[in-house]
């Protein structure tokens, strides 16, 4: 397998997966919160955070070093317009996660308030169209080098 091939592959695993996973939290999860009882809340909450990281961050990370390494040329073939918006998407869904869906969490681990939870569910459609773009760009990607 070539370095280019190895790079596609990983970025394609990485994306689609999380692409897969964000709907599942879209459509399932996140709005099951509101199901969640009052005093089991916080609770839920911190523990939802903390196995969530372990099961996101790696993919996350992979996902990103694999944009990057893209962008910088190192898998060929790659139309670099492709690779920069690539990119740009991934950098779009960590800001969305930093800035808006952890702030969120934060608040959910001082109890249930469905206000907040209205917020997120609202909020998460922005990584959910985010990730749904860097899906279809990963997809193209394999299939123009291929």
């Amino acid at each position: 397998m070539s370095l280019t091939d190895a790079i596609l592959v990983l970025h394609a695993f990485s994306t689609l997966s999380m692409t897969g996973l964000i709907w599942f939290v879209q459509i399932v999860h996140y709005p099951l919160f509101a199901d969640v009882p009052e005093g089991a809340f916080a609770t839920y909450e911190r523990k939802h955070q903390q196995r969530t990281t372990w099961v996101v961050a790696p993919i996350m990370f992979v996902e990103l070093g694999t944009a990057a390494a893209l962008a910088g040329g190192l898998a060929l073939g790659v139309p670099a317009e492709w690779a920069w918006t690539g990119l740009g998407l991934v950098l779009g869904v960590w800001g969305a996660t930093f800035l808006v869906s952890v702030p969120l969490h934060a608040k959910l681990e001082h109890g249930k308030n469905a206000k907040v939870i209205r917020q997120l569910v609202l909020t998460n459609w922005l990584r959910t169209l985010l990730w749904t773009a860097r899906g279809v760009l990963a997809i193209l990607m394999l299939i123009w080098v291929r």
